[in-house]
């Protein structure tokens, strides 16, 4: 393998930004470039990053890591949060025609995610857990024995559309998905309608922080569904470390807290007493640096 991680790419496909590399032989990623995902003219603006990162050297594989529901099966990704890709994108076809002959990675980005926190992150040595992205959407992946668990799809681990309520509707024509009552659109949404004047949820969080009730009240009612979620998911897994990242699971103690009352509350089995929920250590670029370690591993 080269070094000098010219031969290898990382993809990461996102509702709010995509996120490109080149990966060195360690896993490290080089030359990181970031563009917003434009409401239209999403393969244009995605091929265009690519080619930013890969310049005039040779590619001969891609890790690309997106948000879901996938198929790689099919290499086609319908990211709710990307409206021109809903009814599936070839993203795989696609990449493939930029870098013909170059080999190409996919798998869902809570999966890298989970891959990279258990390589270079916060569960360093704990080769079964859950991975969890707070943040346009909630997406999850599950690495077990060390390694990530794919499913029929690509699509395992996807836990943002875990029930938690019989109230909030669902992008994906659910009710009551995690998603659609914790995430950082979801939580302002809630939040809004019970009178709040914010758009986002970082003035959402912001709020929270200098005392807002509002705030205060949505944060928590997130963090607390979010902590159904995890338990939930943690029995069905048998896991005891959950690794929550993403921009909106940084909105701190008034969402943790909450959350973590919510675990100690739900999680009763004897095997998932010990559950920990611990922040992820690789911040923005988990998923990213986890489809970089696709490229070793192909």
């Amino acid at each position: 393998m080269r070094s000098s991680g010219k031969g290898r790419i990382a993809l990461d496909i996102g509702g709010t930004k995509f996120a490109a590399a080149r990966v060195a032989g360690d896993g490290t990623l080089e030359g990181v470039e970031t563009t917003p995902t434009p409401k239209v003219g999403v393969w244009d603006a995605c091929a265009a990053l690519l080619g930013k990162v890969a310049g005039t050297e040779p590619v001969d594989r891609i890790g690309i890591g997106s948000a879901g529901p996938i198929d790689t099966v099919a290499g086609t990704t319908g990211p709710l949060n990307i409206a021109e890709w809903r009814n599936n994108f070839g993203i795989v076809a696609a990449v493939q025609d930029l870098f013909p002959g170059a080999e190409i990675t996919f798998a869902i980005d809570g999966g890298c995610a989970a891959l990279a926190e258990y390589r270079y992150g916060a569960a360093r040595g704990v080769p079964n857990l859950l991975g969890m992205v707070v943040s346009t959407g909630i997406g999850g992946g599950i690495v077990l024995d060390g390694q990530i668990v794919r499913g029929r799809t690509g699509n395992a681990g996807h836990i943002g559309h875990i029930v938690v309520n019989n109230e909030d509707p669902c992008a994906c024509g659910g009710v009551g998905c995690i998603e659609a009552v914790a995430s950082g659109p979801s939580t302002v949404r809630w939040a809004q309608a019970q009178g709040w004047a914010g758009t986002t949820g970082i003035e959402l969080s912001k709020a929270a922080a200098t005392g807002d009730p509002i705030g205060v009240a949505a944060l928590h009612r997130s963090g607390t569904a979010l902590g159904q979620a995890i338990s939930s998911a943690a029995a069905l897994l048998d896991v005891d470390l959950v690794v929550v990242g993403g921009g909106f699971a940084q909105s701190g103690p008034l969402l943790w807290d909450p959350l973590q009352e919510s675990l100690r509350r739900h999680a009763g089995l004897s095997f998932i007493k010990e559950l920990r929920v611990v922040p992820a250590e690789l911040g923005g670029l988990g998923t990213l640096t986890g489809a970089g370690a696709l490229t070793l591993d192909s």
